[in-house]
């Protein structure tokens, strides 16, 4: 039997679907097949309907969230990771949601620049390789690529699988005290990830191979952009990346309707570690699961 949250969410979908074909439609769209005066006499209307609609779009996904999230992270820690660039509000917002959704945000994980940087390789490098013979054989593999190995390193300081308290606090210091990361003063672990975009760019290498360590070690990692990004940036590159089969991406994340769409599919990450949601996702605006 399909569930009346079932239906809620896939209303959200409709009218985020709606929102975006109404913005294409009052934009680049709207000039084909009409003249400068015809265009030039309907775009205020256009521009104006369009802002309703999204804007009916976004209360609504506010209104709906609690129902859609029906408490399903509720007992699950969630950890933020965010990119060089992110935006603070973005961040915030989502973590209001989490807690929304039951969850709890055990810590706010800043990458810094030097993580992802092409100039700061053989720093990665190096201190990846001191770290993993710290731990247990087998814990990190050890033909695990550069940022592959980091990735999984901060994997274990955000989650803490297979490794000890003092282990994890060895990490997270090491991690810090490197200037790879901005580690939270006291974080328990949190098998959940949810990983902010920023707007100065990455690499695809280096975010694939930060990301596949990361989704190694964790739980559920979802990835979450602005929509810019999912239409021809960071994320929209990580779709096309293998490491896409081992997570969630959602784009939209600077509205209402993107940033609840991301707390869903943290909750159905909890069963389905995979999936491409947002207004360019190639499995729809919003996970139904």
């Amino acid at each position: 039997m399909i569930s009346y949250r079932h239906h809620v969410v896939s209303l959200v979908a409709v009218f985020l679907a709606l929102a975006i074909g109404v913005a294409l439609g009052g934009g680049p769209l709207s000039e084909l097949g009409r003249d400068a005066r015809a265009t030039s006499a309907t775009t205020r209307s256009e521009q104006q309907q369009t802002r309703r609609t999204v804007g009916f779009g976004e209360e609504f996904a506010t209104a709906a969230a609690p129902t859609l999230y029906a408490g399903r992270l509720k007992d699950h820690p969630v950890s933020i990771l965010t990119l060089p660039g992110a935006d603070g509000g973005e961040v915030s917002a989502l973590a209001a949601q989490v807690q929304q959704a039951g969850g709890t945000v055990t810590g706010t994980w800043k990458a810094q620049r030097s993580l992802v940087a092409a100039g700061e390789k053989s720093l990665v490098d190096t201190l990846g390789s001191q770290l993993m013979t710290q731990l247990d054989d087998g814990v990190v593999p050890a033909d695990s690529s550069t940022y592959d190995r980091i990735g999984r390193l901060l994997g274990l300081s955000l989650a803490g699988t297979r490794v000890s308290a003092d282990e994890v606090s060895s990490l997270r210091q090491s991690l810090s005290g490197a200037d790879l990361v901005t580690a939270p003063e006291s974080a328990s672990r949190a098998p959940l990830v949810l990983v902010v975009l920023g707007r100065d760019g990455v690499d695809p290498a280096i975010l694939s191979g930060l990301l596949t360590g990361l989704a190694a070690t964790a739980t559920g990692v979802v990835v979450a952009g602005d929509t810019a990004s999912g239409a021809s940036g960071d994320l929209h590159a990580l779709r096309s990346e293998p490491v896409a089969d081992k997570l969630t991406t959602v784009d939209g994340a600077e509205s209402a309707v993107g940033q609840v769409t991301a707390v869903l599919a943290l909750a159905r990450s909890l069963k389905v570690q995979s999936g491409s949601f947002g207004a360019s996702g190639s499995d729809g605006a919003v996970p139904l699961g």
